[in-house]
């Protein structure tokens, strides 16, 4: 077994590709319009869907909001440099709700960001799995 991917609704998807994709630097992997049921599928990641989890993007055309609920948490992104990383997405138009820095009683270095629709993604200092 494996996870295959996470769901959020986004209300504008045009606007949550640029923050994923542009600002994230996650690629697009594939995207699909079901006129149908009158909604939009988008997979992004940061590698092909067989060897990662990735991100689903669903996007229905008749939907302006969502309520985000209080049992929602985060997405977490690890990388190599959580202070750059964060200069990289408030120079590409990103919104940091939490700079850089160490986690509260901890020395873990992480930050937070915000997508269009307000949901938090974890930048998390990305350290070697202990052998």
């Amino acid at each position: 077994m494996r996870m295959m991917h996470t769901m959020l609704r986004v209300t504008n998807l045009d606007r949550a590709l640029n923050f994923y994709c542009d600002v994230l630097g996650m690629t697009l992997i594939r995207r699909r319009d079901y006129a149908e049921g009158r909604f939009t599928l988008a997979f992004v990641g940061y590698g092909a869907e067989p060897d990662s989890t990735v991100l689903e993007l669903t996007h229905n055309w008749d939907t302006d909001a969502y309520e985000q609920g209080s049992a929602y948490g985060h997405i977490a992104i690890g990388v190599s440099d959580v202070y750059a990383t964060c200069e990289h997405i408030k120079a590409r138009g990103g919104k940091v709700v939490r700079e850089a820095g160490p986690m509260k009683g901890g020395k873990t270095v992480l930050a937070f960001v915000e997508d269009p629709d307000g949901y938090k993604v974890e930048i998390l200092q990305d350290e070697p799995n202990p052998g």
